[in-house]
């Protein structure tokens, strides 16, 4: 496997070799090409934060990594340079040269020209072990609470997101960003690793603060039966979970009983349970298949 050549270092007449973000400007000026923010363009344009992201996930040698939103490759590049594979996803036809250009040498990328909420990820072979991405923000949560259990090989998450959104991810009971997202990912990952992020680290720079989150598998991903339980839970989050599950089937009566028996009031609401709290409730409530 041949890399593309590194960039050259400072010139003998002492010029300094360009900084990532100008490279990043550089080379979408080559082609021709703007972000397109509609799509959550915001390309990540420091090599610390890359490098960063791949030593807190503990890469292996032998890792398939699926990488969403792949942008002008700065990630995908560092990233076939130490893994088996990349699944690299981009919906962005527009960069396909670009992306040539950049991943030039690299055979152990193969590029996904589609939408990511789209795309069958438990079709993907082989199958993905890691996911590292800087996110596009509107997808961010979709994709990584449905890896949890589409891509059930998944070990390990390294993320670039809207840090509002990992505020949510990590969450805990009672705190009112605490939500469905909340419980789906910490029933299946703990996190291991987080640092905030300037906005001074992409191109554009995003009108949002964001955060590097890593997470770690502990647990396998959501059944349907307590998928459907955590969202008919959320549902109105001014109900009780009571109520909430009684509108979709369940008896009350069971529910209050339930609660009764983990220590929780009959008026206990959804962000009052815990993520184990959900799991007893869909291990012990005859959730409809249907639901």
């Amino acid at each position: 496997m041949n890399s593309p050549p590194p960039t050259p270092p400072a010139s003998s007449a002492g010029n300094p070799a360009p900084s990532a973000r100008v490279r990043v400007i550089r080379l979408l000026a080559e082609h021709g090409l703007s972000p397109n923010t509609d799509l959550g363009q915001h390309f990540l344009a420091d090599e610390n934060l890359v490098d960063l992201s791949l030593r807190e996930a503990h890469l292996r040698p032998d890792d398939v990594v699926l990488e969403v939103g792949a942008g002008v490759g700065v990630l995908t590049r560092a990233l076939a340079g130490g893994v088996a594979w990349v699944h690299a996803v981009e919906i962005d036809r527009r960069l396909a040269p670009l992306l040539a250009e950049v991943l030039h040498g690299q055979s152990n990328v193969t590029v996904h020209w589609d939408d990511a909420m789209r795309l069958a990820l438990g079709t993907l072979s082989p199958a993905p072990t890691a996911l590292v991405s800087n996110l596009p923000y509107a997808i961010a949560t979709p994709v990584v609470v449905e890896s949890t259990w589409q891509l059930p090989a998944l070990r390990v998450w390294s993320v670039m997101v809207q840090r509002e959104v990992a505020d949510r991810w990590l969450a805990h009971p009672g705190d009112p960003s605490y939500g469905a997202p909340s419980v789906m990912i910490q029933l299946a990952a703990q996190p291991a690793f987080r640092r905030n992020v300037g906005r001074e680290v992409f191109v554009p720079r995003p009108r949002v603060d964001s955060a590097l989150v890593v997470l770690r598998r502990t647990g396998p991903g959501a059944a349907p039966a307590l998928r459907g339980i955590v969202r008919a839970a959320f549902a109105q989050r001014r109900k009780t979970i009571a109520n909430n599950l009684a509108a979709h089937g369940l008896n009350r009566a069971d529910v209050t009983d339930l609660l009764d028996e983990l220590g929780l009031p009959a008026a206990a609401r959804a962000e009052h349970l815990a993520p184990d709290h959900y799991r007893i409730l869909a291990e012990r409530l005859p959730w409809p298949t249907t639901s």
